[in-house]
């Protein structure tokens, strides 16, 4: 009973998007079960923060990172919080978590020369999915969006002439990217192959496989990964790390951190400041540049 109306209230009140509610729902179905097999708790009401701390105990045996395991205690958290905010328990027994410490990441982004190395090579076929593929790369890297925002754009969605185009982010929010002049030209050519498709009219979605099925999560990683594996000797090589690239890039030639903030659609400063430490070797090349006893001014 709590389950379902706290699945409808972020799904219909908050707008949370399909992917985060099935998420939510997950994690709470199985903190359920592993309540009542260990401790005999059947009701989510009746929970006590050591239930908590053993479940994560739990996860950490199992192997599951600190990430991960935050971002279900954050699912708890939100869903107590939906609780007490109805009345339906007096106290949250998160009060006392602290979230798992996490050892920051550094993902080094691909370099200009490794994006434009695969966007400029002869690696793609001539054929649907070998222009699918290479128009896929061209708009994670040219509009920096995120890989779901880019599977479930709109047809409609995208304005060649007007050189813009929409997508739902996080949270169902809206934002508009510029079109660059070369991603147009691609997308161009992907959109004379796509109308060839039957009922092409009907395809709900920009982006499509050629049997008119939706393009999957998995589709995309796999086009990112094998193409920049030719290019590239970086460890993680994911749709992703055109995000980040496309990030750096604008920052490393001066953009302003709020419209990147804007372009990449988060909702602060903060989150796009983790793409700052990477542009630290073009910091230091202006420093040395500019500086009175710099390298170049002795």
């Amino acid at each position: 009973m709590y389950l379902e109306k706290f699945l409808d209230y972020v799904s219909l009140e908050k707008n949370y998007s399909s992917h985060t509610v099935l998420a939510y729902k997950n994690d709470l179905k199985n903190f359920s079960i592993f309540s009542l097999n260990e401790h005999s708790v059947s009701s989510l009401d009746k929970i006590e923060y050591f239930i908590i701390r053993s479940w994560i105990v739990a996860l950490i045996e199992e192997g599951i990172s600190n990430r991960s395991i935050n971002r279900k205690l954050s699912t708890l958290r939100s869903f107590y919080k939906f609780l007490v905010k109805t009345s339906s328990i007096k106290v949250s027994p998160m009060g006392e978590h602290k979230p798992l410490k996490i050892q920051k990441k550094i993902h080094v982004p691909f370099s200009e020369d490794e994006i434009f190395s695969v966007l400029k090579s002869d690696f793609f076929s001539s054929d649907f999915k070998g222009v699918l593929e290479k128009s896929l790369i061209y708009i994670l890297y040219f509009t920096g969006a995120r890989r779901s925002e880019i599977i479930e754009m709109n047809y409609n969605s995208v304005d060649l002439k007007q050189g813009v185009l929409k997508v739902l982010g996080k949270r169902n929010k809206e934002r508009l990217i510029p079109i660059h002049d070369l991603l147009n030209e691609q997308l161009e050519l992907y959109l004379t192959y796509r109308i060839k498709l039957k009922e092409s009219s009907k395809i709900k979605t920009f982006f499509c496989l050629e049997n008119r099925k939706k393009i999957s999560p998995g589709f995309v990683y796999k086009t990112v990964n094998t193409y920049f594996n030719m290019v590239s000797s970086k460890s993680k090589k994911s749709p992703h790390m055109l995000r980040h690239s496309f990030a750096t890039h604008m920052l490393d030639q001066g953009a302003d951190l709020n419209a990147v903030k804007g372009l990449l659609g988060h909702s602060s400063v903060a989150a796009t400041q983790n793409y700052t430490h990477t542009s630290m070797q073009k910091i230091k090349a202006i420093y040395s540049k500019a500086h009175p006893r710099g390298e170049n001014n002795k």
